[in-house]
């Protein structure tokens, strides 16, 4: 009789071979579910609560996909493709969920048939690889030496990822908006160079487009109502300085004889106060903004002196202070030259709503821009900013990358044909699995129809046989529940938002057919000792 030999400790899940594949693909099966209904115009929202009661309403894949806890290993991998998705192009993450889902189902009936994984990778890869050339030969370039045509084109890609969110109804007035925002910019077009502000009250038609930097009024002590509200030109300093008198420390004692020496104390704390003043006020800046606290004494000072100041100013904004006016953030006001002084065009207090703003605009430096959000709710403000996030990631990329393909479902239906063709002209395995993936693409038209309430199937045999006959545009037309050329409609996607999906759906889908085995360590119990041995079973 054997001894057992154990390695793993005790309470260790270990599960392999094809149930444990099964069972991973299930558990991916149930996210697409979550995701499933927001796909397209006609998509609808989710709202979920979080641990600390903070309600979300969202329409975004990769903001739902993060905010779902999910635990489970395999399930995880869709998490990470929507969040790399929303990192890489901004748009599209619910369609690579689903992607991964469908393709995974697909794939299933074949797992359960004893096909060796290894195989479906094998076909997985080529699919992609055949869809992505495809896309290359289809993708229709933009021309950009005209300007005005290049611009409406930008317009027409933000449109299409702004119909899908909750803001569609106001997508003209967006896509011109998020366009302007992005043109603004220099040529590496960073993001962090656009600020969002979100302010509640008004309707959606009152934000506006700063070009510069704005943020809200910060706190103020008495004396600001005296500083002038706008200048022209003004030199900018940027400080992080604390312009009020310090507390003395708690724990520190001075031993004082007479009431003069106490005097003579007091004296040079102002000084050190007026000091630092008097050499802002000499260095020519008319505008002081700082990180730290400017106390009331400073503020009325520059007040007397007409200059303007904001203290407690949050560092993001202070940053893009920085680079768009120029100059540094000063941590000392000893030899302050005009080097590290800022300027813009000009400078205003505005009433924007129930907030203040201070408002550089023509900045010199660095092309910076700041959306000023307008709405209701603050959950649908939030929703908007997170919609504009997107719409702004695809024109950027459809900037940086010039060709587009059209949306609606058309680009999936051609790919699916074409793989479908293709997979007839090859015998063997690859055969049966590269037809499944050209049904799993069928799935983006399928949902869209899905979603709109239309009868899924008639469209997409109306899709097919236009398809078959050549015309390689036509997809779902949500609009008048039937099908249309969405090249013509001007449904426009970044041909880079749809390789991106297909890469990431089929690396996903490689890296769940390729696992054989889970392990799961038991939770470690914290008290240690004896009751982490194995215990040693006998052999039965």
């Amino acid at each position: 009789m054997q001894p057992q030999i154990i390695l793993l400790k005790e309470g260790t899940e270990s599960s392999q071979g094809k149930s444990q594949l099964i069972s991973n693909i299930n558990a991916c099966q149930v996210v697409v579910d979550a995701v499933r209904t927001t796909l397209g115009p006609r998509g609808m929202d989710k709202l979920i609560v979080g641990s600390n009661g903070k309600a979300t309403i969202s329409n975004d894949g990769a903001t739902i996909m993060k905010l779902l806890d999910i635990v489970h290993p395999a399930a995880k991998t869709l998490v990470d493709i929507a969040k790399s998705q929303d990192a890489e192009v901004g748009d599209g993450t619910t369609s690579v969920v689903l992607l991964a889902g469908e393709y995974l189902k697909q794939l299933k009936p074949y797992v359960d048939e004893g096909v060796h994984p290894r195989t479906m990778i094998k076909g997985v890869r080529k699919a992609t690889q055949l869809a992505l050339d495809k896309i290359n030969s289809l993708a229709v370039k933009i021309e950009k030496s005209n300007d005005s045509q290049h611009r409406a084109l930008l317009e027409k890609c933000a449109a299409t990822a702004l119909s899908s969110k909750l803001i569609h109804q106001q997508k003209g007035f967006f896509s011109k908006m998020v366009v302007e925002t992005v043109l603004q910019l220099d040529d590496l077009l960073p993001l962090d160079m656009i600020g969002i502000k979100k302010i509640q009250g008004g309707a959606l038609e009152d934000s506006l487009l700063v070009a510069g930097v704005a943020f809200k009024k910060t706190f103020s002590y008495a004396g600001f109502e005296m500083q002038p509200k706008s200048y022209k030109n003004p030199k900018i300093a940027l400080l992080n300085i604390e312009l009020e008198l310090k507390a003395e420390r708690d724990n520190a004692e001075i031993r004082l004889n007479s009431v003069e020496e106490y005097q003579k104390v007091v004296d040079v704390e102002w000084q050190i106060l007026y000091e630092k003043l008097d050499k802002l006020a000499k260095s020519g800046a008319q505008v002081v903004l700082s990180k730290l606290p400017i106390g009331d004494v400073a503020t009325q000072y520059f007040a007397d002196r007409d200059m303007f100041c904001a203290g407690r100013v949050p560092e993001e904004d202070m940053k893009r202070t920085m680079k768009a006016c120029g100059g540094s953030i000063i941590s000392t006001t000893k030899d302050l030259t005009d080097s590290m002084l800022g300027t813009c065009e000009e400078f205003e207090e505005k009433q924007i709503g129930g907030e203040r703003f201070n408002i550089f605009a023509g900045c010199p430096q660095a092309k910076t821009c700041t959306l000023i959000l307008r709405g209701g709710a603050e959950q649908f403000l939030e929703e908007t900013e997170r919609s504009l996030h997107d719409a702004i990631m695809i024109v950027r990329r459809t900037i940086k990358n010039d060709s587009v393909v059209a949306g609606g479902g058309a680009i999936e239906m051609e790919l699916s044909k074409a793989l479908r063709d293709y997979s007839r002209t090859i015998a063997g395995k690859e055969q049966l699995l590269i037809g499944a993936i050209a049904k799993a693409l069928e799935i983006i038209p399928r949902q869209l129809c899905d979603n709109a309430g239309f009868d899924a199937t008639a469209i997409l045999n109306k899709l097919r046989q236009k398809h078959a006959q050549g015309s390689c545009w036509f997809g779902v037309d949500v609009m008048t529940e039937d099908i249309s050329d969405n090249m013509e409609k001007c449904v426009w996607e970044p041909a880079v938002v749809k390789k991106n999906a297909l890469q990431a759906a089929s690396e996903a889908v490689c890296l769940i057919l390729s696992v054989d085995e889970t392990i799961k360590n038991p939770k470690s119990t914290s008290g240690g000792g004896a009751g982490d041995m194995p215990v040693p079973r006998r052999p039965m």
